[in-house]
């Protein structure tokens, strides 16, 4: 008998139920649900997880506040223990600030071009690409954690992580094996419940520091393999697991990619096309939240089914060929943007940084503002070596078609300057109502498209507020100039360049168009590539204004850093004191461009990590440094423990 439950809406809410009956093969023998009904009515049937020996565990986050009734269903109605036992739940209204909480479930805007919250607010896709991160090639806690942080600093707001059936190995190799052991046994016979212990650690801490995880349920060519039955029940039991956080579900990595040694590749795609069609309808029917749906792609997301509607919203991947795969992103996102029906596109998957050739900085900024330009709903990094998580001691090796794609370690990998740089692209562009951005390639001459990706690219709100990405430096001895056009007679603009290596602006001034409502753009303050905006001023001003636009994390201004810290502090004061920890403060804090609630975040979990590390009475030292690019460098130095993230300098104009 489980007692009256107490939980909180949005958030996860955890019990259990214990057999008298034992099962010889519990995770086949039975499935186990729990209905629960609102005073209103309404009905939420809850998948339960087999959780190991003779125990079923239920999470369950309340979609709203107030009393639920609770009753479990069990395949075995004669287990009395499991079947027909009831409950009451009382849910409280959540009056939280967590970002993935405070705003309700994720969903896909009416209009089929962003992801927004329940409540109307945008959710801002800069994920991050971490296929591996749930086994030991990342170990928990401090290495996980650490690599958590500096995404969170760097203004991250999603991780792409695959649940245990992973991509570029045979079927369960011990590659994939966490501290566990592997997610399912070797034919696939039954779940591992252990693995999936550990591997609740790293998305509950994912969840806990405001980044939604992207679960990949596995990668395609696991379902031949498996079987669509056997598929059915790996996801329930991911639902089961996973479904009360804030998720999104992608169902498979490259859906329709047969295994990279298959006799039959052909057959296989049909099989994968088909089969993934069904377990989509299977993950839509089963789960109760209705987290929004995806699938990854070879090319394109809405071609691995067989109808579009399971799916709520199109992810991409255009190649890893550096600047080659650049006009292909551009061709698929416009084409996805404007295919119906309508449904938001997510460029999930491109030029890793530091893969192959050409795939530096510069071209992750050119592909990245060539995406969201072009209409893209969100955009996902990855670096080269983080993916599969090489570490310095184990490379990841080869795919089983034999060759590696390399051997850099995650520990260097994840500080490619390519992170830091559209971290601060996100903060420019949430800086205004980018989720109503339209692309406008007819504001420039020339423009940017998929044949000329060189060219600029334009989008923004008219009236309110332009954004121009140029790529190629306005030379001074060019014979022929770069014009912003169809400017509108009745709006005044002032105009900035945003640097998109740093996050600096340099102030242009007024926009003062030609009879023809045509600017020349000024050469730019370095010949590189640079961010051109322009703001409507007067009765006409985009929102928040010229004053914020050039915050480059997503802050409201600059931030003490100093003040923040001892906030974080005060709040882990019951922390610090039990363990009589001593922290040593700079004299002198500067101040930051940066969403205060992430830098909280990052500074509270690297502080806990090293006060945990830290035996009795530990030392903890805390440090900024400025560092290149306009960056502070936060330093948490503890005995055993020090971690590193930075965060860019409230440096003006310049």
């Amino acid at each position: 008998m489980v007692h009256k439950l107490a939980a909180l809406q949005h958030a996860t809410t955890q019990w259990s139920y214990g057999s008298a009956t034992a099962y010889a093969d519990p995770f086949n023998d039975l499935q186990l649900d729990v209905l629960l009904t609102h005073e209103s009515g309404e009905m939420w049937r809850v998948p339960a997880y087999w959780a190991g020996d003779q125990t079923w565990t239920v999470r369950f986050a309340p979609p709203r506040p107030g009393r639920y009734s609770v009753t479990t269903v069990c395949t075995d109605s004669a287990n009395t223990s499991l079947h027909g036992q009831a409950t009451v739940l009382e849910a409280a209204p959540y009056t939280g600030d967590h970002p993935l909480l405070r705003h309700g479930p994720l969903q896909a805007r009416a209009d089929g071009r962003v992801l927004e919250f329940a409540d109307g607010t945008p959710f801002y896709w800069l994920g991050d690409t971490w296929w591996m991160g749930l086994c030991t090639r990342i170990a928990w806690p401090d290495e996980f954690m650490r690599l958590t942080a500096d995404r969170v600093a760097k203004g991250f707001s999603l991780i792409q992580v695959v649940s245990g059936l992973y991509p570029d190995m045979p079927a369960l190799d011990p590659r994939g094996a966490n501290e566990a052991g592997l997610a399912w046994q070797g034919d696939f016979a039954r779940i591992n419940p252990a693995y999936f212990d550990m591997a609740d650690l790293r998305l509950q801490w994912l969840v806990r520091s405001g980044l939604v995880p992207c679960v990949v349920g596995c990668w395609g060519y696991y379902l031949p393999q498996m079987g669509v039955n056997r598929m059915q029940a790996h996801w329930r039991y991911l639902i089961a697991r996973w479904g009360s956080y804030p998720v999104i579900w992608c169902l498979a990595g490259e859906g329709a990619m047969p295994y990279y040694l298959s006799a039959n590749p052909d057959g296989d795609q049909k099989c994968q096309i088909e089969g993934w069609t069904e377990v989509a309808r299977y993950v839509r029917a089963t789960d109760p939240y209705h987290r929004p749906i995806t699938i990854h792609p070879t090319q394109i997301g809405r071609d691995q089914v067989t109808d579009d509607s399971v799916l709520d919203f199109d992810m991409l991947q255009t190649g890893h060929g550096g600047y080659a795969s650049v006009p292909n992103t551009v061709a698929k996102v416009t084409a996805e943007r404007n295919r119906l029906p309508t449904l938001p596109v997510v460029v999930a998957e491109v030029n890793y940084e530091g893969i192959l050739h050409g795939t530096a900085a510069e071209t992750q900024r050119l592909t990245y503002w060539c995406s969201m330009l072009s209409g893209a709903a969100g955009y996902t990094y990855g670096a080269n070596g983080l993916w599969q998580a090489n570490t310095r001691h184990h490379p990841y090796g080869p795919s089983p078609h034999g060759a590696s794609w390399g051997d850099a370690p995650w520990e260097e990998a994840y500080q490619l300057e390519g992170s830091q740089q559209l971290g601060l692209a996100k903060g420019l562009l949430t800086a205004y109502d980018w989720s109503h951005f339209e692309p406008h390639p007819e504001w420039v001459e020339p423009a940017g498209s998929a044949a000329n990706v060189e060219a600029p690219f334009a989008a923004g709100i008219p009236g309110q507020v332009r954004i121009i990405y140029l790529y190629q430096p306005t030379v001074p001895w060019a014979k022929t100039r770069t014009w912003v056009c169809q400017l509108e007679p009745d709006v005044s603009y002032l105009a900035f360049y945003w640097n998109p290596r740093n996050g600096r602006r340099h102030d242009i001034g007024a926009v003062e168009p030609n009879e023809e409502g045509r600017w020349a753009i000024p050469i730019q303050p370095t010949m590189s590539d640079w961010v051109l905006v322009l703001e409507a001023c007067g009765d006409r001003a985009a929102q928040p204004g010229l004053a914020q636009a050039h915050r480059s994390a997503g802050g409201s201004g600059p931030t003490d850093l100093g003040a923040l810290v001892a906030q974080v502090l005060e709040d882990l004061s019951g922390t610090v004191g039990a363990r009589g920890a001593e922290v040593e403060t700079p004299g002198h804090w500067p101040s930051v461009w940066v969403d205060p609630s992430q830098a909280k975040a990052a500074w509270a979990e690297a502080i806990v990590r090293a006060i945990a590390h830290g035996g009795s009475n530990p030392r903890i030292t805390l440090r900024t440094e400025l560092i290149a690019g306009g960056m502070i460098r936060c330093r948490v130095l503890g005995d055993g423990f020090d971690v590193d993230f930075d965060l860019p300098a409230a440096l003006m104009a310049g």
